[in-house]
């Protein structure tokens, strides 16, 4: 008789699922009789399924049982600080292509948003997507592809639609991944999937992540203004909605950024309060086109003014005022907490910024690992910190790779 399986197995199945075309917890749920909230417990280690509903998940997820009863987790390759290989070979067209018939567009749609809920909540988002992006890019290119030339129009703007979206995903990962190259080259996908499904509020996404990609560079901040400036004004055209405030306001933040990277504080906290905050109250808090946009975003972005204008006091007072735990996204929560540890920082209070560092290594020791602002402040850290936190310090160290 089979061992009952240890709760391990809920790590498996979530590996197994996001690898082999990245599904949603309700379709395999569904499909092997369960709940999707019951199926979520087992991943997350919380029940243990039945033997006879482990067959039914693996024979769903194209795996033998013996998969998901390892003791061990799921071998993965080391995390890689740079774009994976694999995912820079499909964009550039010399990965495997997708054989077969093309992904339609629901099935599409639903895996580009699971990708990219797997990218804004998960704490170990790079080595999860990274596992699905390679297939994921045949996919949509493929049915990109196929749909370009059919006779269904409806089919093959949906296509392109869930191409735009999927292409934005792209910008942030090739960006937190250190290729601008790569994020330049995805976000004018976007551009043009958008403009190819006649679509403005993506059109506008779409320069959102352009302005993004600019803001990245050296010099590149009133690119980055002029760009934001043309969507927003493209916008006026645009019927008014909940929608397009999100968007519109996104675009607003991405000229604050671009205002308080040239040094206008005042500039960038007049826009802010102006233009962006009325918008946050429009649109509420949203997550429309996966921008994160509102209330809660525009008291972020206040916060970072006054840190890069070296206010940190009254950065601090303004971050009182902000609940994360409102932000859908993993990251947005992330880059509050690290500019909360950078205006620590600049007051040389150091237990304050060890705090604030574990709490970003809780949030996501890989994303720690790859924001150079971060692993300074840890370098930094150890070298002047008093004994009482040196050693919590020198561990944090060697736990991202520094030491």
């Amino acid at each position: 008789m089979a061992e009952t399986p240890t709760l391990i197995v809920g790590a498996r199945i979530r590996h197994y699922r996001r690898k082999h075309g990245n599904r949603s917890m309700a379709a395999v749920a569904g499909l092997c009789g369960v709940t999707e909230r019951y199926f979520s417990m087992i991943e997350n280690e919380k029940r243990t399924p039945s033997p006879g509903l482990l067959t039914r998940i693996a024979a769903e997820l194209q795996v033998p049982v013996s998969a998901l009863l390892s003791d061990e987790s799921p071998t993965r390759a080391t995390a890689s600080l740079t774009t994976s290989p694999d995912v820079a070979r499909a964009l550039l067209g010399y990965g495997a292509t997708s054989p077969g018939p093309a992904v339609g567009p629901a099935a599409l749609r639903e895996r580009v948003e699971e990708a990219w809920r797997t990218w804004q909540k998960s704490s170990e988002r790079f080595t999860e997507i990274e596992e699905v992006l390679p297939v994921l890019i045949a996919d949509v290119e493929h049915s990109v592809r196929a749909h370009r030339s059919a006779s269904d129009a409806s089919a093959r703007r949906d296509v392109l639609r869930t191409a735009a979206d999927f292409y934005g995903l792209m910008r942030s990962y090739c960006r937190r991944s250190g290729r601008l190259d790569l994020s330049l080259m995805v976000a004018d996908r976007a551009r043009r999937a958008a403009e190819d499904a006649d679509d403005p509020i993506r059109i506008a996404a779409a320069h959102w992540n352009l302005g993004h990609c600019l803001l990245s560079q050296d010099g590149g901040a009133q690119e980055a203004h002029e760009v934001a400036d043309i969507a927003i004004e493209q916008l006026r055209s645009v019927p008014e909605s909940a929608e397009k405030a999100a968007v519109q306001g996104a675009l607003e933040l991405v000229c604050v950024v671009a205002e308080a990277q040239r040094k206008k504080w005042w500039d960038a906290r007049r826009r802010l309060s102006k233009k962006a905050a009325p918008l946050g109250k429009k649109a509420g808090e949203s997550n429309v086109m996966w921008t994160v946009f509102g209330p809660t975003n525009i008291g972020l972005h206040a916060l970072s003014i006054e840190m890069l204008a070296g206010q940190c006091a009254e950065g601090l007072r303004l971050a009182d005022e902000v609940d994360i735990s409102q932000l859908p996204s993993r990251e947005r929560q992330f880059t509050f907490t690290l500019e909360l540890a950078r205006c620590y920082d600049q007051r040389r209070d150091d237990a304050a910024v060890l705090v604030h560092l574990l709490d970003l290594e809780k949030l996501s020791a890989e994303d720690m690992a790859r924001s150079a602002v971060a692993t300074s402040m840890v370098t930094g850290l150890v070298q002047r910190v008093r004994p009482t936190f040196r050693h919590q310090a020198s561990d944090l160290a060697e736990r991202l790779g520094i030491a």
